[in-house]
């Protein structure tokens, strides 16, 4: 063996094991290895940082750089010769079944690293990466082509009839025909190779037709230059659109059965690196709702999904809301001795004119803003953020006076984000106590005023006996997973990274759904049968708000189920959240839920998503009940509105 190849495959192997790339392929090995369909290719994904490797080697580091075909062949064999060593694949048999993508975390910042239309001359044998930027003017829909397929010897007594030694992968740069075609033949005996269609594996392509950012001179009219360009257009192919990761797919396919079960393991375990899984359940959920209603899209139709959590143990939830508003790109914790909202100050270069500074609220545009503990803020800064809840608008007065002007000047500002605020229950109780006639189980938070707590659109309670109980759910599943692996075989929380998580917020948040007929039914059905009932109860009435809150909850839950159309199993979920929540705003109705209604059972097995899912089921016949008999096909009190 070349003394250098045996080198770099030692470096290789050294990266993977240090940068932790060899503990994950490991796990997606399992993914296919527990999956009961039969595979030809088995496609990995390994993160290759160049700066990393160059400081292992230079030589290498400058080989996949400049040669990635062939690196990408010594991290093939690597990658296989790991699988044989640990046994890792069981269907797996040669090398070639292995369709390794190195994805590089970034280039060098040098000049010969960019792809430039308007330079020359140009590399045209040159098989290396590079990085372009450009304008995209035209781009088709997302096709098909294959990623890669099996081929067999058409004669039957032939050895290359079976087994796995013709396969076909797709390279960068081939067309459809180098992977897929009816003329190769066997090396063998020269007989035709057949197709085996049932192990073709797809992937998603797409043509975008890019042009240089210089090209916008040649559509801006009439110019006094005296040089002439001519701007030309180039196309790039786009393979294999980002989404979720093998995790989630195999997770998803695993809970296909059922609507709910898929949002149910994803909060169950979502946050484990900071909490123990299945602590907090209705807390996760409604936190992972409220992060895949976030959009940075300009265009995108504006959804908020303001949360408010009540808890005693304001330690451990601050530590879980932390965590959780890092994995969107515009999630901000707002610094304690800042301003949430825009304020107006002289500007500090000595000019005197007013300086508008934009606060976290305008920060966080299109994503989450945290704003910590509600019982920090003076009366004056409740009532603007409840004023901007309302309103979903900042305004600031410039009196012209005190900044130069001659008149004054009032600006208004969007705001477009979320937020999440949280009480301590301890501190309302120790201050304040419940008034005898309170309606049932409605909680104490005199801390905030009722308008307040009314204007964030979902009211969480959390609570939980002890620190110490919250080990329970890992001891017990540790348990199970040791006297029946197959028991607990649905939990993926110790898979589940920190950045699977973001990618797949990334792109389920991007999903476009529609509310489904059913779906908007049932919604409004429980809107004007809750509103009437709570106003004839308590005396109080759900506002327009509130429907919109409850089309956004459902929303989101159709996009964490990776769905584009809202049944009305996500209407149910998003009105079970609702309606508790209104119960701890204002007590209990006719349809009364319980505080865990989305999450009765602990789910440490598979027979209890089986039983929740029953439990759902019986939710939502009440639900359909309660909506015929107050509804607006039913004759209580049908004369009003």
């Amino acid at each position: 063996m070349n003394p250098n190849l045996h080198k770099m495959k030692e470096i290789a192997l050294t990266y993977l094991d240090r940068s932790g790339g060899l503990q994950k392929f490991v796990e997606d090995c399992k993914l296919y290895n527990d999956s009961k369909q039969s595979y030809a290719v088995f496609r990995f994904l390994i993160s290759v940082n160049p700066s990393d490797i160059a400081e292992l080697d230079a030589s290498f580091g400058n080989y996949i750089l400049h040669e990635p075909m062939k690196a990408t062949k010594i991290f093939q064999t690597v990658c296989f010769t790991a699988v044989k060593t640990l046994t890792l694949i069981q269907q797996l048999q040669t090398e070639a079944q292995m369709n390794i993508v190195l994805k590089l975390t970034h280039l060098p910042s040098l000049p010969c690293y960019t792809l430039s239309l308007c330079k020359f001359p140009f590399d045209y044998m040159s098989q290396r990466f590079y990085m372009s930027e450009g304008i995209v003017i035209a781009a088709t829909a997302l096709t098909k082509y294959t990623q890669g397929a099996r081929f067999v010897c058409s004669e039957e007594t032939c050895p290359f009839s079976e087994g796995f030694q013709y396969i076909r992968v797709h390279t960068p740069g081939a067309t459809e025909s180098a992977t897929v075609r009816n003329d190769f033949v066997c090396s063998l005996c020269s007989s035709p190779l057949q197709e085996d269609i049932k192990y073709r594996v797809l992937g998603d392509k797409q043509i975008a037709e890019i042009i240089d950012i210089k090209a916008l001179s040649a559509f801006q009219g009439f110019s006094n230059s005296k040089k002439h360009f001519r701007f030309q257009s180039f196309t790039i192919f786009l393979r294999d659109p980002s989404g979720i990761t093998e995790k989630f797919k195999y997770l998803l396919g695993l809970t296909s059965n059922s609507c709910w079960r898929f949002t149910a393991v994803l909060a169950d375990s979502f946050a484990s690196q900071v909490l123990p899984p299945g602590i907090y359940n209705n807390l996760k959920l409604a936190l992972l709702l409220s992060l895949v209603q976030t959009n940075d899209r300009e265009a995108a139709k504006a959804e908020y999904l303001d949360l408010l959590v009540a808890t005693n143990d304001s330690l451990m939830l601050e530590r879980l809301m932390n965590y959780s508003v890092c994995l969107v790109a515009r999630g901000i914790k707002h610094i304690p001795s800042g301003e949430v909202f825009p304020t107006v100050s002289k500007d500090k270069h000595g000019t005197g004119i007013a300086s508008i500074q934009a606060g976290s609220a305008l920060l966080a545009k299109g994503g989450i803003c945290f704003i910590g503990e509600l019982s920090l803020y003076k009366k004056d800064k409740l009532e603007q953020l409840q004023s901007v809840l309302e309103s979903r608008t900042a305004t600031v007065f410039i009196p012209g006076k005190k900044y130069g002007e001659d008149i004054d000047q009032q600006i208004s500002f969007p705001i477009q984000t979320s937020f999440w605020s949280f009480i301590d229950v301890d501190s309302c109780s120790r201050k304040h106590l419940l008034k005898d006639d309170a309606p049932i189980g409605q909680i104490d938070l005199n801390l905030a005023s009722a308008n307040l707590i009314d204007a964030f659109g979902l009211l969480i309670h959390c609570t939980e006996p002890s620190v110490c109980h919250l080990a329970l759910p890992i001891i017990n599943f540790i348990f199970k997973k040791a006297v029946d692996p197959e028991e607990a075989s649905h939990v993926f929380s110790q898979q589940f990274k920190t950045q699977d998580y973001e990618e797949f917020l990334a792109f389920a948040k991007n999903l476009h759904v529609e509310l489904g007929s059913e779906a908007e039914k049932l919604i409004h059905g429980y809107y004007l049968a809750s509103r009437r009932v709570r106003h004839s109860i308590h005396g109080s009435d759900l506002s327009t708000a509130a429907l919109k809150v409850l089309i956004s909850l459902s929303e989101a839950h159709t996009k964490l189920s990776l769905r584009t159309k809202v049944l009305e199993e996500d209407a149910l979920i998003a009105i079970l959240l609702y309606e508790s929540s209104l119960t701890l705003k204002h007590g209990a109705s006719v349809f009364c839920v319980p505080p865990n209604a989305v999450f009765p059972f602990e789910l440490n097995s598979e027979n209890s998503l089986v039983q929740r899912d029953v439990y759902l089921m019986q939710c939502h016949q009440h639900l359909m009940q309660f909506v015929s008999t107050y509804g607006p096909a039913g004759h209580i009190l049908s004369s009003e509105d």
